[in-house]
């Protein structure tokens, strides 16, 4: 999904059909979207740049975020390179009530790592699991991909500066093995 929310319905056409209808069948073309994102958003948008190139970001090969940084503060997506502009235009990354979801999620992703560090503490490898199954289940995955990422980025005191207890837990190596395996 483009947005995140994980309301995948619909299979989107990356390179639209109208563009390219040699990619019609191309399985690498085929995406999974939320019917608004494909029906109401990116549509057949698919701008290029001077020379022909995609200017959306590929997610089936390129790394979303090398393109797009989430301010976790407050869900809102800004653009690292000119494809990350293109694609939250297009997309509609910062739109309806994404940024808010976005926030929303941290706060749950944060309150189920405290949990999951609590149950640890006390040796409860049930309720870790537990834990660990609300952080991947819950929409936006994104947030907590940009939470382990940033966690190790330079000004990492200043992204988490409300929440330094969940900083140290992101940077856990159990807890980030858990999460990723």
């Amino acid at each position: 999904m483009y947005c995140g929310e994980s309301r995948g319905t619909d299979i989107d056409h990356f390179d639209p059909i109208a563009r390219n209808p040699l990619r019609a069948f191309d399985w690498l073309n085929h995406l999974l979207a939320c019917s608004t994102c494909n029906s109401h958003q990116k549509r057949d948008r698919f701008p290029v740049d001077e020379d022909g190139n995609p200017l959306l970001v590929d997610p089936t090969s390129e790394d979303p975020f090398d393109h797009l940084l989430l301010t976790l503060s407050l869900g809102i997506y800004s653009p690292l390179t000119p494809k990350g502009k293109a694609t939250i235009e297009v997309c509609g990354l910062n739109d309806r009530g994404l940024p808010r979801g976005r926030m929303q999620a941290r706060r749950v992703v944060g309150l189920a790592l405290r949990a999951w560090n609590e149950a640890c503490e006390g040796n409860r490898s049930g309720e870790m699991l537990e834990h660990v199954h609300t952080v991947r289940e819950q929409p936006f995955a994104d947030v907590c991909q940009s939470m382990l990422r940033q966690a190790f980025s330079p000004g990492a005191d200043v992204v988490f500066g409300d929440s330094p207890d969940l900083l140290a837990l992101l940077r856990k190596p159990e807890l980030r093995e858990a999460l990723l395996r």
